[in-house]
């Protein structure tokens, strides 16, 4: 399967390369080429470490240094390019109390959290898929990378984000990660409104907003959406 990168983002890909860094598009992008979809930006993996992004490109944002990532700027867009890292203890269901940089590809996919969006490409190594990200996209599958009650424990808004896939694109969630969702659903309390209200409009505004049910189901719109679950307890009259 061959990728189409943009020339920008090959032309970051390609400067790190030459310089003797590994570099991948990485994530979301990944995922909607496969799917023959137009990704909406593209992120960008590498082993260099922030301060060598920095040190090869002539315009860059220090976006988030302390957990590895710069936007480096071309043209009018920018890019974020972010080092291989290894997640530690995450002490807030949101975010790790420290990051750990390393040199490999593998470790960096291993933290992610769905098998869809753990997959990483360039032109030179093509399609670099460890859990079976490509395999679930064809049977249309959202499964947590790893154990997925670790996943959601490391971050809860991920039980949000498994159904907003599966409602953007119309693909059923795997059994382990589905009770797994459930079992956790009330962890949903430590995160922001704002940030379960996103994920909530990405939902209702998807191809596929019935998907709303299982969040119901699994017990997630009683943490997130009190008033839809008070709407479903109540009996209707036809």
């Amino acid at each position: 399967m061959v990728i189409q990168i943009p020339e920008k983002v090959n032309k970051i890909i390609h400067l790190l390369q030459e310089h003797g860094y590994d570099a991948y598009a990485v994530g979301g992008c990944v995922r909607d080429s496969l799917l023959g979809r137009t990704p909406a930006d593209w992120d960008i993996t590498t082993s260099a470490k922030p301060m060598e992004v920095k040190a090869l490109f002539k315009r860059t944002v220090d976006t988030g240094l302390q957990h590895g990532t710069v936007t480096v700027l071309m043209g009018k867009e920018g890019f974020e390019v972010t080092t291989y890292r290894i997640d530690g203890e995450y002490e807030d269901s949101r975010h790790p109390k420290e990051v750990i940089f390393t040199g490999k590809l593998e470790e960096d996919l291993k933290r992610r959290d769905f098998t869809i969006n753990a997959m990483a490409y360039n032109d030179k190594d093509g399609l670099v898929d460890v859990f079976g990200g490509e395999d679930d996209l064809r049977h249309q599958v959202i499964r947590c990378v790893g154990n997925p009650v670790e996943r959601f424990t490391e971050d809860a808004l991920r039980i949000m984000r498994g159904v907003r896939f599966s409602a953007q694109l119309g693909f059923s969630i795997e059994a382990s990660t589905k009770q797994a969702a459930g079992e956790l659903a009330d962890t949903l309390k430590k995160i922001s409104a704002e940030r379960i209200h996103t994920e909530l409009v990405k939902l209702l505004v998807s191809p596929h907003p019935q998907y709303l049910k299982t969040a119901w189901e699994l017990g997630i719109t009683k943490v997130v959406l009190p008033e839809f679950d008070a709407m479903m307890e109540t009996p209707q009259i036809n």
